[in-house]
């Protein structure tokens, strides 16, 4: 079948998915469907605190940022907004530490010109309690699609893509050469202060990361480009240790995928959702793979009952949330294929 047939045909299964109504879309094993997001959006990033999940950033079309800030309590089941990200910014970076929310980097619109990803440096404390947001010292570099974790009290900002040393076009393009970096920074909330560590074996972004057990880990991303239409997948994972400044390989992921986010629950860290493209086609997975950090192996769970990448992810007790998200990789072509689904894995019936 050409190209162009399978595109069509792809895109008009997709289109009749989302215009199902949220109450015909029945569980799938330990998997259960609940409040729909509010805003559905592609690009959403995840964090928990203080037993909730929260949603932010987003992207609109033309690659405008929405700064999205939503809050969502199990209890209740319900929704709330909250007061937007003080800069709108999209693929930023969020960890959370004794129950605030830090947001690093990113990329905005350029203040003039076409659209373009414009990286900056920005850094920011999110206080749920108080719905306040708060400057910190700047990143160090400025740099997009990085991820975040905490570690011994500490945030690790690895990786990302920004623009290549003397490049005098405004932000990047998927048109234009620009730059995956390896950088490691490592931010004190203590002292608001940042120092640097070794850097990561692969260059990478779109990537995920967490610290348990004394070490960091950082899994699959993309290679070569930010943009998934010129760049590849890769399925390394990565493992740092502090004491002694060191990254080695761990066992490789079961399924290459990048625009990805991860939960952490007990020894292991759970990865659902991202996106590919090839030459004959583009997808979003419904993958669901757990890494188990205490045996460096990994167990497949049951998938998602709907597939999308760059979606909002956190663990809440024992349970995982996958919220809103891009049914389909980006450049698809369809029309409003951000999805508002939010599901939840039950992890206590899947990990033993």
């Amino acid at each position: 079948m050409p190209t162009d047939i399978r595109r069509l045909l792809g895109a008009a299964l997709l289109a009749a998915a989302l215009a199902a109504p949220a109450a015909a879309q029945a569980p799938q094993g330990p998997w259960v469907t609940l409040a729909p997001f509010p805003a559905p959006s592609e690009e959403v990033l995840g964090a928990t605190a203080n037993g909730k999940m929260y949603v932010f950033a987003g992207l609109a079309p033309v690659w405008k940022p929405k700064g999205l800030v939503y809050e969502y309590d199990p209890a209740t089941n319900q929704w709330t907004q909250k007061k937007p990200m003080p800069l709108p910014s999209h693929h930023v970076a969020f960890a959370t530490l004794n129950d605030k929310i830090y947001a690093f980097g990113g990329y905005k619109l350029p203040d003039s010109g076409p659209p373009a990803w414009n990286p900056i440096d920005n850094a920011w404390e999110y206080d749920p309690a108080t719905d306040a947001w708060k400057a910190l010292a700047p990143l160090p570099s400025k740099r997009g699609a990085a991820s975040a974790a905490v570690l011994n009290g500490k945030i690790y900002v690895t990786g990302g893509a920004t623009s290549l040393p003397g490049v005098t076009e405004n932000g990047i393009h998927p048109l234009r050469p620009h730059s995956v970096v390896a950088t490691v920074d490592v931010y004190d909330p203590a002292t608001n202060t940042w120092a640097s560590a070794r850097p990561m074996l692969l260059p990478r972004n779109h990537h995920a990361s967490a610290g348990v057990g004394g070490k960091l880990y950082v899994f699959g991303g993309r290679v070569s480009a930010a943009f998934i239409g010129s760049s590849n997948n890769v399925d390394l994972v990565e493992a740092y240790d502090p004491a002694t400044n060191l990254w080695s390989a761990r066992a490789r992921m079961p399924t290459a995928r990048s625009a990805i986010g991860a939960g952490v629950y007990g020894n292991y860290v759970i990865i659902p959702g991202g996106e590919m493209q090839s030459s004959s086609f583009l997808a979003a997975f419904k993958e669901v793979e757990a890494y188990n950090t205490a045996t460096n192996t990994w167990q497949v769970l049951p998938s998602m009952p709907h597939q999308r990448h760059g979606l909002a992810v956190g663990v809440v007790g024992n349970r995982l949330y996958a919220v809103s998200g891009d049914g389909q990789s980006a450049g698809n072509g369809i029309a409003d294929s951000d999805v508002p689904y939010n599901e939840a894995l039950k992890l206590d019936e899947v990990l033993k």
